[in-house]
């Protein structure tokens, strides 16, 4: 792929710890992606535009508060209608394996959990970009 990745990360809803999302963003950047990082206690719809107006491949959001089946639909939806199908839609956080697997049906592309390796998130984003497909899934 010659162009580059780009990525926007965020941190949805209340939750103000961002320690890992920060590692996850660094490591974006020494793999070579373009990131951009929207900070915390950013809404679906700051989210979505901010998505749409960096014309981004993917977004990338990290819910720790528990509100993930409320954030990650609504940032799906809001894709959806403003004309941002195409982009795809990652995750990570503390999210029960059921909820995991109704959000990736949702259309989540890939859900990660704490203790996830930078390499494999790499890894994956760069053939579930390459491939073009929202619904990669590598467990």
């Amino acid at each position: 792929m010659s162009e580059k990745i780009r990525v926007l990360l965020a941190k949805p809803g209340l939750d103000g710890h961002d320690r890992g999302i920060k590692i996850i963003a660094a490591a974006f950047r020494d793999a070579g992606f373009e990131v951009i990082y929207t900070g915390l206690r950013q809404t679906p719809e700051q989210i979505v535009n901010a998505a749409i107006q960096e014309d981004v491949n993917v977004v990338g959001v990290s819910i720790l508060s528990g509100a993930h089946m409320t954030l990650f639909p609504a940032i799906l939806d809001l894709l959806k209608e403003k004309g941002g199908g195409d982009i795809l839609l990652f995750g990570g956080g503390i999210i029960p394996n059921e909820d995991m697997k109704t959000l990736e049906k949702m259309g989540v592309s890939k859900l990660f959990t704490p203790g996830a390796v930078t390499t494999e998130i790499i890894d994956w984003l760069k053939g579930a970009v390459a491939s073009g497909k929202k619904d990669e899934k590598i467990l």
